[in-house]
């Protein structure tokens, strides 16, 4: 029989809310030396707590299978957690009562050989590593990015580690605590504690947190439309020269990220109809709620929106509704949000319009500043309007991430402004319903488009 390979994993998980936007955390370390062997971390989108403290725990255990997968039962695995709940649980002395714990409790146990596991509770102040990973699990959901371990400073921000005691040989129950473990307990606790300073690291410079944007891509006239999720490397800055590019400079601090969602279809959707402010105010299709109960998933499972602005319209705060209620948040209503009014257009199709205003189409067609038959609104006064409230929301929003429920016209203008574009590029935007668009402003006045037409949580 070969030798036992003995190894620590320190978990942790949290929720920002509980439930909430939560991660997990997890470090393999070797006993003998107190290094880490490996690290794991994952941004799991909304849940609690305790969910989450499970999932970091099942993170670790697996990442200690896998660094010695012919060690079979010979692997011995002593695992420290700040969680009282899932230690006693696991150890078999709590009995797991919450539905959600029983499968992932389940899930933990069949990692490795009960046998070969152990678990002790441990102070959150000597959990600090693990609770670094799952804190940058949950700053990198919040930025709309998965967790990665090449770019992780938890190593660097934990306290430095003395020997690890060995943990004791296992005997008697599976999964509890036996003959021997208290003095192993004590031993882990005095090498811990005898190493309660930083790492000794230099002052950091600047960090590297420009997030790189995805390059817009639009589709051709008379093409299907498509998402823009294609990633590009971001420039990198050079020193003493002001960033004005994708990046946000150091003195910027956090942009204030717009996701803009269109509403779900109505009945005039699929008809292609001039739907706007002027108009009847239809409610949602029955695909357009489950458009937006989609959408309301896709929102709950990435846990970054912090605050939902709407359109007044119908069909906005109905889809607003559904995503608020997903997420335990309120819904703000914003006038500028609203769809253009199309005057005498409203409920028609462009070949119907062409047929009955051909002149005003045309002239409609050729300048912004033209308004649509029957006293409707221009694109340029639509775009003051627009850019007013988004001013507005910008201003209070420097950090968040802010979901705005609107429309077809002021989500392309949104994004053309962004983009400094001319009015045509209107025309040069497919924007299907329940689709998100993404654009991150800065303090600078700069703005990057991050997502065009997503449509891809509706599949």
């Amino acid at each position: 029989m070969s030798a036992a390979r003995q190894v620590v994993v320190e978990a942790d998980g949290g929720s920002r809310g509980n439930p909430g936007p939560a991660g997990y955390g997890a470090v393999v370390i070797d006993p003998a030396t107190g290094e880490p062997l490996a690290e794991t971390a994952e941004y799991i989108g909304v849940a609690t707590n305790n969910v989450a403290e499970y999932r970091g725990l099942i993170a670790g255990l697996t990442a200690a299978k896998a660094l010695f997968p012919d060690a079979g039962d010979a692997l011995r695995v002593h695992v420290r957690m700040d969680s009282k709940l899932v230690v006693e649980q696991m150890s078999g002395r709590w009995k797991i009562k919450h539905p959600d714990m029983k499968p992932l409790a389940a899930r933990a146990a069949a990692v490795l050989p009960p046998s070969s596991v152990t678990y002790e509770w441990i102070p959150r102040a000597q959990n600090k590593h693990a609770d670094r990973l799952a804190n940058e699990a949950m700053d990198a959901g919040r930025d709309g990015r998965q967790w990665e371990a090449s770019a992780s400073t938890a190593a660097l921000d934990t306290p430095a580690r003395a020997t690890v005691s060995t943990p004791p040989p296992v005997q008697g129950p599976p999964g509890d605590q036996v003959a021997g473990a208290a003095k192993a307990r004590a031993a882990l606790a005095a090498a811990r504690g005898a190493a309660d300073t930083l790492f000794p690291v230099p002052e950091p410079g600047v960090p590297d947190t420009a997030v790189p944007a995805a390059p817009v891509s639009a589709p051709a006239p008379g093409q299907p439309a498509g998402t823009a999720s294609e990633k590009a490397g971001a420039p990198q800055q050079k020193a003493g020269v002001p960033q004005t590019g994708w990046g946000s400079a150091p003195d910027l601090g956090a942009p204030a990220t717009l996701v803009l969602l269109r509403h779900g279809e109505t009945a005039l959707t699929p008809e292609k109809r001039f739907s706007g402010s002027g108009g009847t105010d239809p409610e949602l299709s029955a695909t357009g709620r489950g458009q937006a109960e989609r959408a309301a998933g896709h929102f709950a499972a990435l846990g970054t929106v912090q605050e939902i602005v709407s359109s007044p319209l119908r069909r906005c705060r109905e889809t607003a509704a559904a995503v608020a209620d997903r997420l335990g948040l309120d819904v703000r209503i914003d006038e500028g949000l609203r769809e253009t009014d199309f005057g005498a257009w409203e409920g028609l199709t462009f070949g119907e319009v062409r047929e009955r205003y051909a002149d005003d189409l045309t002239a409609w067609l050729a300048s912004p500043d033209t308004a649509p038959t029957g006293g409707g609104e221009s694109f340029a006064e639509v775009a003051e309007r627009v850019a007013a409230a988004r001013d507005r929301i910008v201003a209070r929003s420097a950090g968040r991430t802010v979901l705005l429920v609107t429309h077809v016209t002021p989500i392309k203008t949104l994004v053309r402004l962004a983009l400094g574009a001319p009015p045509e590029a209107l025309f040069r935007m497919e924007l299907s319903a329940a689709s998100i668009s993404t654009v991150a402003h800065y303090a600078d006045g700069n703005a990057s488009v991050r997502l065009l037409n997503d449509t891809s949580h509706l599949r």
